[in-house]
C-alpha cells in the first residue's frame, strides 16, 4: 500500500514502535501495570516542527488525553520523537491514538497503514493507533503452551467401550468410508441422527497416537446428551451423552489423559439449546416440565416468546435450536453458579472450555464463567470468534474478550484466511493483516495462547481447500462421493506440509482438525466430518506433522519466545521466533522456482536435519532453520538475488 504525503514538495511516511519497557515493537496491548511510550520517525525533509499525541475513547466519540512536544531527536536524515503513555491513568479498556503533525502552518493527521504512518488533513480520527490496557490476574495456561490442540469430533474418530444407544438413534456398522446422510442441497433440514459411535472410551484408547502429535490437549465437540449426531443441540447439559459413555467415560478420559500431560477442553454451546431438550421439551420426549409446554416451567424464563407455544427467538431462526437468555439470572446461575454446569465438568477435571458463538453471548456472561474457572486454578477459555477479538464489535457492542477478565483466546480464522490466500494465491495481504494487526493487537499471553488453526468443524477440509478446485454448482450427491485426482491431491499435500510449517511455529497453539494429518478429504458440511480413516492415513504427511509436533515439545521458544516477522511477500515468508541467544527462522518458498537460504555461519535445518550454510528449498518447501549469536539468513533466487 502506498502511504505517502505530499508536505510542501515533500512526500513522506512516518514509522512507529510501541515502547514496552525496554523493547521496541508493534505490540498495542499494554499491562495496567506496565510502563509504556510511543515512538515516531519520520524524515527531517517532511518539515514538522511539532507533533502532538491524541488518545481518545473506544468509541472515538471523546478525546481523553493531548500531549503536545517541541522535542525531537535528529538521527541522520530522520528526525524521532517519542511520547510516555499514561497506562495506568487510563486504566483497563481499548483506545485509539492519533498523531497531529505541524508543518508549513498547516496540521496533519496519522493514519495507520500496514506497519506505518502516513498524514494527510483528514481531521476524522480513523485508521487510528490501538491501544490496549489489560489486567489479566488469573494464572496464565501454563501446562498447554508449546503443545498442540487436537480437535476431535466426538462421534466421528473412534469407537470403544460399551454405551447405550438413547431410543430414536441409529448407529452404522461396518467400515467408515461413507457419509451416511446428507441433506438434498445446503442448508435444507437433516434430523443428523444418524451414529457412527465414536465414544470418550474411544478417545482414550487413542490417548498415545493424539500425545504422540505433540498434544497437550484435546478439545472435543460437544459431549453433553443430545438427540444429535453433532450435539450443537444440547438436551441436558449436565449428562454426558451416554452414547459417548456418559460421565463415567468422561471421567476415565481425563484420568487417562492426565497420564500423559494432556488436558481435556470441552465445547460450551450455551446460547442456544435443543427444542428436543429438558429445558423446551417440545416433543415431550422428556419427564421435565419445559418451556414449550408450560409458562409454569421453571426453564420458561430462559428463553424469548413472542406468541408462546409457537412462536419464539431462535439461532438463526432454525427452529429446533431456540435461542436461551444466560443474562437472566434463572438461566445464568444454572451454569456459573454454584453446582452448576462450569462448576459440575470442573470439578471432573476438565481444563477449559471452548465458547460457541462467544459474539452471541454477553461479556458479563463470558466473565462469570471465566471467575467460576478460575476457582480451580489454571485453566483456558476459548471463543468461537472469526475476526480480531481485540475489537471486536457485536450487535452494536464492543466486546472486552482481551482486557483480562475474559478469553484466553480465540480461534484464529483470520491466520487461517491469510495462509490459504498466500499459499494459493500468493497474495499477501490477508497474511500479513494477521501477522501485523491480528497479532500486535493481542495482549502477550493471548499471542501464546491464541488456538491458530487450518481447519475445524465448520469449514472444508484444509486438504481439499489447497488443491484449490473449484466446485461450485456441484450437487451434494456428486461431493458426497468425490475425491481428488491424485495430481490434486499431491500438490494439495505440498501446500499443506508448507502451510502446517508456517502454522506450527508461529505463536499460539496450533488447533488439528482430527484427520487432517492423515489427509483426510471433505467439502462443506456434512463432508468435512468423516470418520477418522483407518487403515488409509496417508503416512508422510503424518510423519510431518510428529516431526512439527516433537519440534514444538523439544523447543521452549515455540511457549512464548519472541515473534518477528522477517519478509512477506509473493515469492516467500520469512519470520523468527527468538529466544535468548537463539534465533528459530521459518522460511517458506512459495514461488515456482528453488531457492538459496544462505548464512553468515552453519545453521541447522530442524526438519531435515542438514547442516550448513547453505540450504536449498524446492518450490513450495518450508523449513525451520537454527541459529546461535549473531547469525543471519540471506534468501537468493538461484543466480540472482531477490
Amino acid at each position: 500500500m502506498k502511504s505517502s504525503l505530499r508536505l510542501g514538495a515533500c512526500d513522506f511516511r512516518a514509522e512507529y514502535s510501541y515502547c514496552h519497557e525496554k523493547k521496541k515493537n508493534k505490540r498495542t496491548a499494554f499491562p495496567l501495570d506496565g510502563l509504556g511510550a510511543l515512538e515516531i520517525k519520520l524524515p527531517r525533509s517532511a518539515g514538522v516542527c511539532e507533533m502532538s499525541l491524541e488518545i481518545y475513547c473506544e468509541s472515538l466519540s471523546e478525546r481523553l488525553f493531548l500531549a503536545s512536544s517541541l522535542y525531537r531527536r535528529e538521527a541522520g536524515a530522520f528526525e524521532i520523537y517519542r511520547f510516555s503513555l499514561p497506562i495506568s491513568t487510563l486504566g483497563v479498556g481499548l483506545y485509539f491514538v492519533r498523531l497531529r503533525a505541524k508543518a508549513f502552518g498547516e496540521d496533519f493527521y496519522s493514519h495507520r497503514a500496514g506497519d506505518g504512518l502516513y498524514f494527510d488533513r483528514n481531521r476524522e480520527p480513523s485508521s487510528c493507533l490501538q491501544l490496549t490496557v489489560y489486567d489479566y490476574k488469573s494464572e496464565r495456561a501454563e501446562e498447554i503452551l508449546g503443545g498442540v490442540i487436537y480437535h476431535v469430533f466426538c462421534d466421528r474418530f473412534a469407537r470403544g467401550g460399551k454405551t447405550e444407544l438413547p431410543e430414536g438413534r441409529k448407529l452404522i456398522s461396518g467400515e467408515w468410508s461413507e457419509i451416511a446422510e446428507y441433506p438434498e442441497y445446503r442448508g435444507a433440514p437433516l434430523k443428523n441422527n444418524t451414529f457412527w459411535g465414536g465414544t470418550l472410551y474411544g478417545v482414550a484408547d487413542r490417548l498415545d497416537y493424539i500425545a504422540s502429535l505433540g498434544a497437550t490437549a484435546i478439545y472435543l465437540s460437544p459431549i453433553f446428551t443430545s438427540a444429535s449426531n453433532h450435539r450443537y443441540d444440547t438436551a441436558d447439559y449436565m449428562s454426558v451423552d451416554p452414547l459417548l459413555g456418559g460421565d463415567a467415560a468422561l471421567s476415565h478420559l481425563i484420568f487417562e489423559a492426565e497420564k500423559r500431560n494432556v488436558k481435556i477442553i470441552l465445547d460450551g454451546v450455551f446460547n442456544h439449546t435443543g427444542a428436543d431438550s429438558i429445558y423446551f421439551n417440545r416433543y415431550s420426549h422428556y419427564d421435565t416440565l419445559g418451556a414449550y409446554q408450560s409458562k409454569q416451567s421453571r426453564y420458561y424464563p430462559w428463553f424469548d416468546f413472542q406468541s408462546h407455544p409457537n412462536k419464539y427467538t431462535s439461532w438463526w431462526g432454525i427452529e429446533i435450536l431456540p435461542r436461551i437468555n444466560p443474562d437472566k439470572p434463572e438461566c445464568g446461575d444454572y451454569f456459573v453458579g454454584v453446582g452448576g454446569v462450569i462448576a459440575k465438568y470442573s470439578q471432573m477435571g476438565v481444563y477449559g472450555f471452548r465458547l460457541d458463538v462467544a459474539d452471541e453471548l454477553s461479556d458479563a456472561f463470558i466473565e462469570k464463567i471465566k471467575a467460576r474457572l478460575n476457582l480451580r486454578g489454571e485453566n483456558v477459555l476459548y471463543g468461537e470468534v472469526w475476526e480480531d477479538a481485540s475489537n471486536k464489535i457485536s450487535y452494536n457492542k464492543r466486546k472486552k474478550y482481551y482486557l483480562g477478565t475474559e478469553l484466553d483466546g480465540v480461534m484464529n480464522y483470520p491466520l487461517r484466511e491469510g495462509l490459504i490466500d498466500y499459499v494459493l494465491h500468493r497474495s499477501t495481504d490477508k497474511l500479513r493483516y494477521a501477522l501485523t494487526d491480528v497479532t500486535d493487537n493481542t495482549p502477550d499471553r493471548v499471542m501464546h495462547t491464541q488456538m491458530n488453526l487450518l481447519g475445524t468443524h465448520d469449514t472444508e477440509r484444509i486438504l481439499t481447500v489447497l488443491s484449490g478446485e473449484d466446485v461450485s454448482g456441484l450437487t451434494n450427491a456428486h461431493l458426497a462421493k468425490k475425491r481428488l485426482s491424485p495430481e490434486m491431491r499431491a500438490l494439495a499435500k505440498r501446500r499443506l506440509t508448507a502451510a502446517v510449517t508456517v502454522l506450527m511455529t508461529l505463536p499460539g497453539i496450533p488447533s488439528v482438525f482430527y484427520g487432517d494429518e492423515v489427509g483426510l478429504e471433505g467439502y462443506h458440511d456434512p463432508f468435512n466430518r468423516m470418520p477418522y480413516p483407518y487403515g488409509r492415513e496417508d503416512g508422510e504427511l503424518l510423519s510431518h506433522y510428529r516431526r512439527l509436533g516433537a519440534l514444538r515439545r523439544q523447543n521452549s521458544v515455540y511457549r512464548d519466545g519472541e515473534f518477528l516477522l522477517n519478509e512477506l511477500n509473493d515469492s516467500y515468508l520469512v519470520f523468527t521466533r527468538s529466544e535468548g541467544n537463539k534465533k528459530y527462522i521459518t522460511v517458506l518458498n512459495n514461488s515456482d522456482n528453488p531457492i538459496e537460504v544462505s548464512a553468515n555461519k552453519r545453521t541447522r535445518a530442524l526438519l531435515s536435519g542438514e547442516y550448513s550454510r547453505t540450504h536449498s528449498l524446492n518450490p513450495t518447501e518450508a523449513e525451520v532453520f537454527l541459529t546461535h549469536g549473531g547469525g543471519e539468513l540471506e534468501i537468493k533466487f538461484r543466480g540472482k538475488n531477490q
